[in-house]
């Protein structure tokens, strides 16, 4: 989904996965019903996840793996519609702004109960908004990405939450309609109230089951009942064991849905870490779908009879520059002279997916704030060395970090394009030391919280359609991936942030990417599109540029 960033980078970490086993599959129809098969059971979905979830309380989630499961469970105040980043109603079928932007009232939808049984109402969305706000312990704050990453902020910011809070409170008119007070206006919303980790969960179920008791040891979490044994919410699908044994998840049908019922009863997530292991298992047909497959698959998968389902595209890959270690990246001709040195187009055509394109922003397409204006550093290295000369750079020495142990669809394998992109180096006269890091065995730590890198290759993919979710996150502050300290393109991102109005809100995102091209902080590469693979027999799946898939429409039919 990160998806690579650095104050969120969470979300494209490798996700654990101890106590992950691949289930063997008997023969026998109930013995694949109990154990995760797929094979003749039409009622049953069987998806083969890559990793174990963290666990199911959404606020404390920030990974693809963890999140599917979980979306089938719960729902939003807004959601996207299926196959876009656009905005629908979800618990929520109206909401309105204040004209400052400090107020949002939301006009809920009716007869909508948790799987509890108790009522969803204003009531209990105040309830959630106030839960995330108040949070106590540095062990719960530091866990809540995305809540921080929006709001910014804690009644009582303690570990790594820290910041002023965007959130001030939420009261209850009557029980169909909720009003949410801030205290500035956010950019981000209403989109970033579509987030998965900003799912209703049910009053009485976080009271019963201890949610906010979270405990810290070292660096591991601890999380309560009520996140790995009864998540509560409104969804078409609703929890019933995790098997940690056997690797299986399992969600059942929510007979009381408030809207259409789901056409399946039954979800098995199985998990399967190894990726050759899930494209057999799908081929064999003891699994239903996995998500991204390799693209050297695609074809193989297809002659299989199995469906790949490309996603629009809504990510990124970029070459992070670190300013802070090495005096000559300070100059900006010395940056633009690295981007001028990459051969974007080929890296595209011969490195990524079928469909990746280069890139020429950090914004996309399909996003307001992205606009031609951008200063464009096409590749010449005739170029590149001129401006390296004019800046009286000569045997320019840089270590460029690359993760490993990490594939992403932009970024299918890092350490091949990291080669490629210092063979482009070298060839203007910059000498790269590539320094190879295991994304969760030093990457991250080096890159994110050290800084010791001078280059680094990352991407990102969008969480929620607003210009903001790209180059907010990654250059709205000085962090340790980019090191460096520009007071306008912070103050004109942040003007951009608070802009109520989207007209309004375009242009100033414009300005900014604009003078982000001058400056560049970082050389925008190239976009990819990820897939999800599913059988033949399966439909209704509507591959999301999100990646942000439900099930409850999916039917299977008996394979022949």
């Amino acid at each position: 989904m990160l998806q690579l960033r650095m104050a969120r980078t969470r979300r494209v970490a490798l996700i654990g996965l101890a106590g992950a086993l691949a289930v063997s599959v008997s023969a026998c129809a109930s013995e694949r019903d109990d154990q995760g098969g797929g094979g003749g059971n039409e009622d049953t979905l069987v998806f083969g996840a890559a990793g174990a979830p963290k666990n199911f309380d959404p606020i404390f989630n920030d990974d693809g793996e963890t999140f599917r499961p979980i979306r089938q469970m719960y729902e939003t105040l807004i959601t996207y519609k299926p196959g876009s980043a656009e905005l629908e109603e979800g618990l929520a079928t109206k909401w309105t702004p204040s004209d400052d932007g400090k107020t949002w009232t939301f006009e809920l939808r009716e007869g909508v109960k948790f799987h509890d049984g108790t009522d969803f109402n204003a009531e209990a969305v105040c309830f959630n908004f106030d839960r995330w706000y108040n949070i106590e312990g540095a062990a719960a704050q530091s866990q809540m990405i995305y809540y921080g990453d929006v709001f910014e902020g804690f009644a009582k910011n303690e570990g790594d939450a820290g910041g002023e809070p965007v959130y001030k409170s939420c009261e209850a008119p009557d029980p169909n309609t909720a009003v949410l007070h801030l205290n500035r206006a956010k950019g981000a919303f209403p989109d970033a109230f579509g987030l998965t980790s900003l799912s209703m969960s049910s009053p009485k179920a976080l009271q019963d089951y201890n949610a906010d008791e979270v405990t810290q040891s070292g660096d591991s979490f601890s999380y309560p009942a009520y996140a790995n044994e009864h998540p509560t919410g409104t969804g078409p699908y609703k929890f019933e064991k995790y098997d940690k044994a056997a690797g299986t998840i399992t969600l059942v049908r929510n007979d009381e849905y408030w809207g259409e019922a789901a056409k399946l009863s039954r979800i098995i997530f199985r998990i399967i870490p190894d990726e050759t292991s899930r494209k057999q298992e799908l081929i064999s047909g003891k699994i239903d779908a996995y998500d991204l497959p390799s693209p050297a698959d695609y074809q193989a998968l297809r002659e299989a009879g199995n469906q790949v389902l490309v996603r629009p595209v809504f990510n990124i890959l970029y070459l992070g520059i670190n300013q802070k270690n090495t005096p000559e990246l300070k100059d900006a001709r010395v940056r633009k002279a690295i981007e001028y040195a990459i051969n974007k187009e080929q890296l595209a055509k011969n490195k990524l997916p079928e469909g990746a394109t280069p890139r020429d922003q950090f914004v996309p397409k399909e996003t307001i704030g992205y606009t031609d204006k951008v200063e464009k550093h096409q590749y010449n290295p005739q170029r590149a060395k001129d401006l390296l000369a004019e800046a009286g750079v000569k045997n320019l020495n840089l270590k460029f970090y690359v993760p490993t142990e990490v594939s992403r669809p932009y970024m299918p394998d890092p350490v091949e394009l990291g080669g490629a992109i210092a063979d482009n180096l070298k060839a203007v006269g910059i000498n790269v030391e590539i320094v190879q890091r295991p994304w969760n065995g030093g990457f991250k730590d080096d890159v994110q919280k050290a800084g010791k890198q001078d280059l680094h290759l990352l991407g990102w993919t969008g969480d929620y359609g607003d210009p903001g979710n790209f180059i907010g996150t990654f250059f709205g502050r000085e962090k340790p991936e980019f090191g460096f300290d520009n007071p306008a393109i912070f103050t004109a991102l942040s003007t951009a942030d608070s802009q109520v109005d989207k007209a309004a809100k375009a242009t100033e995102y414009e300005k900014a990417a604009v003078e982000i091209s001058k400056y560049v902080p970082a050389v925008p590469l190239t976009s990819s599109p990820p897939a999800i693979v599913v059988g033949g027999n399966i439909q209704g799946v509507v591959p999301s540029p999100l990646t942000d898939e439900r099930f409850a429409g999916v039917t299977k039919s008996q394979q022949g």
